[in-house]
């Protein structure tokens, strides 16, 4: 048995659409929830910390792209396993034992004495494939949430959490790295993983539905895959998923261009390392502040275009560190706003959780990974061929113009439709 909204709650979601979050589903709780998952990926492996150990013992960039790159794959590959999360036990068990896992299995890898083994390797991927049910499981239990104010609360805070842990676990690890042992960071790093995931003992407790067997729940997942993907509406939403706006591509790449505005490396450690992740964060939050009355799909336009708006200072704004720090701050701080509104628009595709939410809520977020991908490409080669200016400018006319043509869309054919079946939102 899993937790699932009861029957008849389809009926009496649209009635309150703008609704107040309400303390049963504490939707700041997922700030917490969220922070397994954001020590792994987005501190340790994506966030750096990997990359500094290994390069203390002595591997080169090119073994250490390898790496990570490797150990950055389930986090667009986890819908082949997140499934899980939706049977057997609850979801908020799930993510307890990913995150605690994950801790684990993180440790395990730190305690090799080389980084780069195999058997570390593998621990530290294991380690990366649990994290991903806590992300399954908080989608899952976002998506079982009854109103529209409390999802867009969750997901500001959710995206808070993910950003402000992963940046704060970063420097956190770096800092202990000359301090401590190996060992003993293995156990910080199990600490900043494992400690946040036994907030799932406080997640909101969901009803629960007894299914038939087998076949009868195989029969209900396909049918809500269905309501879900197989349908005309779904195709503005895939197109948020796919278009290049809001794909945040150019943060892994300002810092190679800040020396064409004559910023030092120390100001570029700070800006592009925890200062811009909680840039990014306190973003995220300030999406709980944005309206519900839009759609969520039509805010994440709107949204993107103010981020494209912000890459124009890099781009046409004259070659001085000030241009680069006023940029970059507005870049990131409505990048966070564009991630926080982004999970909304998942979830208003995903509609309620039902008994397939948590493997439905990661197939829709792993398409989001996709124009991650092009956009890097995009963005170099704007940067190859013009400089800083030109990687800013890049992403700022490609993403513009996605964001507008998926805008006018949206407008011209959904303004007077009805919310996909099960959502809870107001067209």
């Amino acid at each position: 048995m899993n937790e699932i909204e009861t029957v008849g709650v389809e009926a009496s979601l649209g009635g309150i659409p703008g609704g107040e979050a309400t303390g049963k589903d504490r939707p700041w709780l997922y700030s917490l929830l969220i922070a397994p998952s954001a020590v792994v990926a987005n501190g340790v492996i994506q966030g750096g910390v990997l990359a500094y150990l290994l390069s203390q013992q002595g591997v080169g960039s090119g073994g250490q792209s390898h790496l990570i790159g490797l150990l950055a794959l389930p986090t667009s590959l986890y819908f082949l396993w997140s499934p899980i999360t939706d049977f057997f036990v609850r979801r908020r068990t799930w993510l307890l034992v990913g995150g605690l896992l994950a801790a684990v299995l993180m440790a395990a890898g730190f305690h090799q004495k080389n980084l780069s083994s195999t058997d570390s390797v593998v621990l530290m991927l294991l380690s990366a494939c649990f994290s991903q049910l806590v992300v399954s499981s908080c989608g899952g239990m976002m998506g079982a949430m009854r109103t529209e104010r409390p999802r867009r609360v969750a997901s500001s805070f959710y995206q808070a959490g993910s950003m402000g842990f992963g940046a704060l676990s970063a420097s956190v690890l770096v800092w202990m790295s000359s301090r401590v042992g190996r060992d003993a960071l293995g156990l910080a790093a199990a600490g900043l993983i494992g400690v946040p995931a036994l907030f799932a003992l406080a997640a909101p407790r969901q009803e629960e539905i007894a299914v038939g067997g087998f076949a009868d729940t195989m029969r209900r997942v396909w049918n809500e895959c269905k309501t879900t993907f197989w349908r005309w509406d779904a195709l503005p939403y895939v197109g948020c998923m796919v278009f290049p706006m809001g794909s945040g591509a150019a943060i892994g790449l300002l810092s190679g261009v800040a020396a064409q505005y004559h910023v030092n490396g120390d100001s570029v450690a700070w800006m592009n390392g925890l200062a811009g992740g909680l840039l990014m964060a306190g973003g995220s939050a300030a999406a709980s502040t944005l309206p519900t009355r839009v759609r969520a799909a039509a805010m994440y336009m709107l949204v993107c275009l103010v981020n494209c708006a912000a890459l124009c200072v890099l781009w046409l704004g004259p070659l001085r560190p000030s241009t680069y720090y006023l940029g970059v701050t507005l870049y990131l701080f409505t990048v966070g706003t564009c991630y926080a509104v982004f999970t909304a628009v998942v979830l208003e595709f995903l509609g309620n959780s039902g008994k397939s939410g948590s493997g439905r809520y990661s197939i829709i977020n792993s398409l989001g990974n996709v124009p991650v991908l092009y956009m890097l490409q995009v963005d170099g080669w704007g940067g190859d061929k013009w400089g800083g200016r030109g990687l800013a400018g890049s992403e700022a006319v490609v993403g513009a113009a996605g964001a507008v043509i998926l805008l006018a869309y949206i407008l011209a054919h959904h303004r007077n439709r009805t919310a996909p079946e099960g959502a809870v939102i107001e067209a």
